[in-house]
């Protein structure tokens, strides 16, 4: 034992106590209790240090002197070593110094040297205040006790102390062989034990020793308790860029902490240790969080710890007060002492709430401050309650306040005001349009008397609120409210559901971050937006409300971004009265009502949204409203896809529309809108629908494969459709019918089980440079008193005639081209009337023009030409006006007229270059069927059998009567156009003059009659 000289220690070796009394005096010390008087401290076995003179006692110097054998005079700097001249560990005297520590000095020896090369060694240097005015720290370090002072962090550059001479070899041996026990042989259990007795910053201490009790103050259930025992979270919190995470959360980014970072983690974290406890120091400027992922070095818990230690705690349950941390029993005074502290400028301070009920605190917040809650589940454990006015509001000068992770509750009393709807006036979701009324009614309690549960208001008012529970039961007002210029928080994964009132309310220029919260079943909207509000909302569900959606009124805006809305009772998003939001990405499905409403003016964008599955239609517009609906997918409405009505207008262009229950987009009541570029197929109806004198502009639209018409056009209506493609329906193209009018121009009209452009009762459109081919019923049909003007189209490669006129229609006919029809050109009858002129009709299978049954048209310089039959067909005491028609190269001649034919040619006809196929046939003595088979029908003689018992609906042609009905009583019966039934085998008997005899019905005087659409009849 080397004997302290001037306290007058005696040479014995024997201590006054034993190294295991010694051992667990300090633990008890570690563990709370009070540390024995100075002078009945016991002596070291090898050297026993006093802590020196207090401030008050008279001393040597000003400085504190260590009482002992050490010369501190005789310091220097410590210089490399080399390994070839150290001697071996425990073999020598050991070599005393001490380690930066935050302020304490560390026996070391030799051994360590090695462990912590290249580490600085300072000797204590503290001031008598510093020793006066910190509490002791109680190091255990292999046999010997030493009492050191905490100090500041120290600056890491320093000298060793010269070692102690070795007195004894026994007193050595003693050392060597109890400090080998401690640092290597006992078992690491052992260690665990002990180092569970000690507090964060007396790990923090072992962790400085050697590279052994590094590793173990660094495990991961020591910090685990440490950290539990003080925030009582179950698994590790840490600061980010954005608030606070739990350690797994997904949107949590972890890193592995670098070596270097590792290493002085300890030193970093006792420094700051002394500070935060007392002086309630904060986070260093870190603008992103290294979060360890392993045990050992890199140890969750403890840099959690490290980044949560300045907190001060709400813990009014907490009987113990320790003396390391700050604790109040109410928010408000953890609050009030805070304040001052943020004034100053630096960093926020941390307030961590503990589980508990805390009823009817004010919380008024106007300085940075971070609320957390504590606790297993702290968003369910801690709640703050309130019953008037509000819970929590935060005012001017909360520019970086937080609160996180508990549950905010607006208790109403049953004093408060009635709500400003009744619940039984929300039956009526609909007005007399069809269109939802949820958001206007509930518009009219702006000016009730209202309670919030959150309120945030002001300039320079930005606080964050992460992970809270926020509900309210007042029925006027709104479980958040964001109000004025310069309002700008951030609400994130907040859960704002059963609320009496509006979940989300922001207005008055008010802005703002609120992304990925959970805002359902609110009594009326779960957002309103009003009065110059722009907030940006991204990923929220929004979804089973007993109202509105989102509701953005009176001149509201914002942004919202990645948001599912569904299943609410009216719309799913509702634009009112000037408001303009930005809606993109987002779905809006399943709504009771419809999936957008936007009326009275409304504007805003909707881009890139997926509508789908309402209950009506996906999108309203309606009342001068103008919005954009752009690149969206509109599908599985239980009615229509976008529905314009009552002066609506807008653009809607770039979207998918698709199996709606009715029309994909529906144009009424005086609505102008712009339709452009969109895909509308396979609707279980139609594809656009206008009516009662809608209007727009349709165009660059593909529309195909619908239920019933691509387009319908009705009652007054006069839209112009331009450069759509519009086909593969299964009925008509086009349908204009019952005084519908407008503007068909450079579309493409194909492939219609029906005609491609249906016109009848009154119908009168223009259709101009459009494509009309491939229709199984023909091109253009025009019935029922339709007129209309078709001027440079092309008509080709119908089923059926390319266009019929019939039943009292006069269309007029100017410049098309009408070809390669697999009937007729065009088929006038039963009284059809109209003008063609100028028209090219040529290669059709039929007559180029075929008139019947009282029809009389006037044609005026056509170009009738290379037919596969006729170029002008009259028959059935049809008539009409020829006028300068060049008719040439047909096979069946030029002009047919049957018998009692009469047509009034005008002159400049001219017929050239015709083939007279049918009297060839006759002069040969074939059977017309020969050349006609039963697809054409040659204008000829014909001849009944009454022999044959044939009827009126036989004909027999000249040849068949001299051969193969010789002898029989036969009769003349007319000339017009037919084909020979007795060549088609239709007949008893084998016609003598054909070859193997052709499967037919009756013969037809007329080509077949179109199909007409019925689509009228299937009302929207």
């Amino acid at each position: 034992m080397y004997p302290n000289e001037e306290n007058g220690c005696g040479s014995s070796s024997t201590p006054d106590k034993t190294d295991g009394d010694k051992i667990r005096a300090s633990a008890s010390r570690r563990r709370g209790f009070p540390s024995p008087p100075r002078e009945d401290r016991p002596e070291c076995p090898q050297a026993v240090v006093d802590e020196g003179s207090g401030a008050d006692e008279p001393g040597p110097s000003t400085s504190r002197e260590m009482n002992t054998r050490y010369d501190w005079s005789q310091c220097r700097q410590l210089r490399p070593q080399h390994h070839h001249h150290r001697p071996k560990p425990f073999d020598s005297e050991p070599r005393h110094g001490s380690r930066a520590a935050g302020g304490r000095n560390i026996p070391l020896s030799q051994d360590d040297d090695e462990d912590l090369e290249g580490e600085a060694f300072v000797p204590d240097d503290s001031s008598p205040a510093d020793s006066q005015r910190d509490r002791n720290v109680e190091c255990i370090f292999r046999t010997t006790t030493v009492s050191l002072p905490k100090r500041s962090p120290p600056i890491m550059t320093a000298v060793p102390p010269k070692r102690l001479k070795r007195e004894c070899s026994e007193e050595a041996d003693l050392r060597n062989s109890a400090s080998t026990y401690f640092s290597y042989k006992l078992p690491d259990e052992v260690l665990l034990k002990i180092f569970s007795y000690l507090r964060e910053e007396d790990l923090c201490h072992v962790a400085q020793v050697c590279r052994r009790f590094h590793t173990v103050s660094n495990d991961s259930n020591l910090w685990k308790r440490v950290f539990q025992s003080v925030f009582e979270y179950s698994r590790p919190l840490f600061r980010t860029s954005s608030g606070y995470e739990f350690l797994g959360d997904s949107t949590h980014t972890t890193t592995t902490t670098s070596t270097s970072y590792t290493h002085h983690s300890n030193a970093y974290m006792l420094a700051h240790l002394h500070h935060g406890y007392r002086q309630r120091q904060r986070l260093p400027p870190e603008t992103t969080t290294r979060v360890p992922t392993t045990n050992g070095a890199n140890c969750a818990w403890k840099e959690s710890f490290r980044q949560l230690r300045y907190a001060v705690h709400v813990w009014p349950r907490r009987k113990k007060k320790d003396s390391h941390l700050v604790v109040f029993d109410t928010i408000e005074q953890a609050l009030r002492s805070c304040e001052s502290q943020s004034r100053q400028g630096s960093k926020p301070p941390l307030v961590v709430v503990h589980p508990g009920v805390y009823r009817n605190e004010q919380v008024v917040i106007n300085f940075d401050v971070h609320l957390i809650g504590a606790g297993p589940d702290p968003a369910a454990d801690v709640i703050l309650d309130r019953d008037s006015d509000y819970t929590v509001v935060f005012l001017e000068g909360a520019r970086d306040a937080y609160i996180g992770y508990m549950t905010l509750r607006f208790n109403a009393d049953a004093s408060a005001s009635p709500p400003f709807v009744a619940v039984a006036d929300r039956n009526q979701a609909q007005n007399n349009n069809g269109a939802p009324a949820g958001g206007a009614m509930a518009a009219a309690a702006a000016h009730n008397p209202r309670h919030y549960c959150v309120e945030i208001t002001g300039p320079n008012c930005s606080p964050t609120l992460e992970k809270c529970v926020i509900r309210s039961s007042s029925v006027a007002g709104a479980a958040v409210c964001v109000s004025g210029q310069g309002a700008n928080p951030v609400i994130r994964n907040c859960d704002i559901s059963d609320c009496e009132n509006v979940g989300l309310f922001v207005t008055d220029s008010a802005e703002g971050l609120y992304e990925g919260n959970e805002i359902s079943r609110n009594a009326l909207a779960g957002v309103w937006v009003k009065n110059q509000a722009n907030p940006i909302m991204r990923r929220n569900h929004i979804h089973h409300g007993r109202d509105v959606g989102v509701f953005t009124f009176d001149g509201g805006r914002g942004y919202f971004e990645g948001n599912d809305i569904h299943d609410n009772r009216i719309a799913g998003f509702e634009v009112k009265a000037g408001a303009d939001p930005f809606v993109v990405g987002c779905e809006i499905h399943h709504g009771q009502t419809g999936g957008v409403y936007i009326h009275e003016h409304g504007l805003g964008q909707f881009v890139e949204n997926r509508i789908h599955s309402n209950t009506y239609a996906g999108v309203w517009i309606t009342s001068h409203s103008n919005p954009t609906i752009r690149r969206n997918e509109i599908y599985d409405g239980h009615q229509g896809g976008v529905y314009i009505f009552g002066d609506g207008r807008g653009v809607i262009e770039y979207n998918n529309i698709h199996g709606n229950s009715l029309a994909g987009i529906q144009i009424r009541t005086n609505s102008h809108p712009i339709v452009r570029h969109n895909r509308i197929h396979h609707g279980q109806h139609g594809g656009v629908y206008v009516h009662e004198k809608g209007q727009g502009l349709i165009e660059e639209n593909e529309i195909y494969a619908n239920t019933l018409a691509g387009v319908w056009i009705t009652t007054g209506s006069t839209p112009v459709l331009r450069r759509n493609r519009i086909h593969s329906g299964k009925q008509v193209g086009v349908y204009f019918y019952d005084n519908g009018h407008g503007c068909l121009e450079d579309n493409d009209i194909f492939n219609h089980l029906y005609s491609g452009v249906q016109i009848r009762t009154g119908s009168n459109p223009v259709i101009r440079r459009n494509k009309i081919w491939g229709g199984q019923n023909g091109g253009v049909l025009v019935y029922n008193g339709g007129l209309g003007l078709l001027e440079g189209n092309e008509i080709f490669e119908n089923a059926m005639a390319g266009v019929w006129i019939k039943t009292d229609s006069t269309p007029t006919l100017r410049r098309n081209k009408i070809y390669d029809g697999r009937d007729g050109g065009v088929c006038i009858f039963s009284n059809g009337k109209g003008v063609l002129e100028e028209n090219d009709i040529f290669r059709n299978a039929q007559a180029g023009v075929l008139i019947s049954t009282g029809s009389h048209p006037v044609l005026r310089r056509n170009r009738i030409f290379d037919g596969l039959a006729a170029g002008i067909e009259i028959t059935n005491n049809a008539s009409a006006t020829l006028e300068r028609n060049h008719i040439f190269n047909n096979r069946f001649g030029g002009l047919c007229l049957a018998s009692g034919v009469q047509p009034l040619i005008v002159g400049g006809n001219e017929m050239y270059n015709n083939l007279d196929a049918v009297n060839g046939a006759v002069a040969r003595g074939l059977c017309l069927y020969k050349i006609s088979s039963y697809t054409s029908f040659p204008m000829h003689d014909f001849y009944r059998c009454r022999t044959c018992r044939t009827t009126d609906r036989n004909a027999i042609c000249l040849n068949c009567i001299k051969s193969c009905h010789a002898g029989h009583d036969v009769e003349f019966i007319r000339h017009d156009r037919f084909f020979c039934d007795c060549g088609a085998g239709s007949l008893s008997g084998v016609c003598l003059l054909q070859g193997e005899p052709t499967q037919d019905t009756d013969t037809l005087y007329d080509s077949a009659a179109p199909m007409e659409s019925h689509t009228d009849m299937m009302g929207q």
